[in-house]
Parts: structure tokens; C-alpha cells; sequence
């Protein structure tokens, strides 16, 4: 019984003590922020044909698709860059139904996205007014972006960090604690997200100034800190 007693004893204070260690500690996030200019763009465009017959319609669509590619190889953009998207085809109801009856179809309506990438940011008026004269009906505005935002990223990693140490420093300080050693560091979120543009329509599009100004990539960490009596 003695032997029983004397384990419960001991397994009580292990489990104290690493209770006592656990609590010891300060949990922490960090923010960093970089801005950059941006080195590419992608626009969001697409195609819309209606014809009293479905199969007219996605040839319609399909021959205004060739047209518009063909104008954005020819100026300067690589076809890997282009990638259609979204095929559709909805039938047409006349507008009104006499005597409230079942609505008629009147035609069918195909539509068909398109996304254009593209690092020629200087050109970007003149590949918008290209892509509308040769037969997009549709515009879903710009996004800039990194082509490759590693650096920029590690940048924003360090002073995420940098943040969540001076914030750990700071609340051991006022706590009249030291500030031991990091246990664990793990990224929360982060990233060089594109600045978008809004959605405009097709008169608007032709007149648009195209300003990149500067994207914000970000990172996040949460770090835990051991805490140490001074």
C-alpha cells in the first residue's frame, strides 16, 4: 500500500511539473508587410454570341475565341499565358408570355471565358483595346501581381518574425519576466494576394487609364516563447 502510494505521489508531481512548464510561456503573432511593384497583370475578358440555334451559338463563340487569341499572340503574348475557362450555353425565353402561359425558347446564348497574362505592363492599354476590337463582349477588369514573389515573401517572413519578437520582449518586460528561448514558430497566413481592379463595361474599358502602383505581400507567424524568472 505503501509502494502504491509513494507512485501516485510521484506520477501527481511529474504531472505538476509539466503543467508548471507548459505554463511558462507567451504566445505571440507577428505581422510583416513589403511593398513592391508589381511585374505582371492578368485580364479578365471573355466572349458572347447568340443564335437561334445552340450549335451557331458555340461557333459563334468559337470564332470570335480565334480572333481574340489571334490578336493577343500577335501582340507579344505568349499562348501559354492565355487560358480559356467556363464554356456556356443557356437557352433564351422571350420576355413576355401571352396569357401567362409556358414561356417560349427563342435562340440560345454560348459565353466563354478568358484569362490573359501578361509581364508587359506598359502595354496594357494597348492589349485591352486589342482584345475589344477583335470581338470580347465582356470585361472582368485587371489584377497585378508577382511572378515570382519568393523574395518578397522571405522579406515579409522576416519581419513577421521581427514583430512577434519585439511584441514577446515587450509584454516579458512589463510582466517582470526574461524572455527565454522560441519553442515554436508556425506560419498562420500570408501572401502577395493581386490587387484587383473592378469589373467595368465595354465603354469604359476602352477609355480605362491602366495605373500598377504597388502590391502589399504579407506574412503571419505565431511564435511561443519560454518565459524565465529573472
Amino acid at each position: 500500500m505503501r509502494t502504491l502510494i509513494t507512485l501516485l505521489a510521484v506520477l501527481w508531481a511529474g504531472s505538476a511539473v509539466a503543467q508548471v512548464e507548459t505554463a511558462d510561456t507567451i504566445t505571440v503573432t507577428g505581422e510583416g508587410s513589403v511593398a513592391v511593384a508589381p511585374d505582371q497583370a492578368t485580364l479578365q475578358t471573355g466572349v458572347t454570341a447568340r443564335a437561334d440555334e445552340a450549335a451557331d451559338a458555340v461557333s459563334e463563340v468559337a470564332t470570335a475565341l480565334d480572333e481574340v487569341l489571334a490578336q493577343i499572340t500577335g501582340a507579344g503574348v505568349d499562348r501559354s499565358n492565355v487560358q480559356t475557362s467556363n464554356l456556356r450555353l443557356s437557352p433564351v425565353y422571350e420576355e413576355r408570355q401571352p396569357n401567362g402561359g409556358t414561356p417560349e425558347i427563342v435562340g440560345f446564348e454560348s459565353a466563354s471565358d478568358l484569362a490573359v497574362t501578361t509581364g508587359d505592363l506598359d502595354g496594357l492599354g494597348d492589349l485591352l483595346d486589342a482584345v475589344l476590337s477583335a470581338g470580347a463582349t465582356q470585361f472582368g477588369g485587371l489584377s497585378f501581381g508577382l511572378e515570382d514573389p519568393t523574395e518578397a515573401m522571405d522579406e515579409a517572413r522576416r519581419k513577421a518574425v521581427s514583430d512577434a519578437m519585439r511584441k514577446a520582449g515587450l509584454y516579458a518586460e512589463a510582466a517582470g519576466v526574461a524572455l527565454g528561448p522560441v519553442r515554436t514558430i508556425t506560419e498562420t497566413q500570408g501572401g502577395g494576394a493581386p490587387r484587383p481592379m473592378r469589373a467595368f463595361d465595354m465603354a469604359e474599358a476602352r477609355t480605362m487609364p491602366v495605373a500598377e502602383g504597388e502590391i502589399a505581400v504579407t506574412a503571419s507567424v505565431t511564435m511561443v516563447f519560454t518565459l524565465e524568472q529573472p
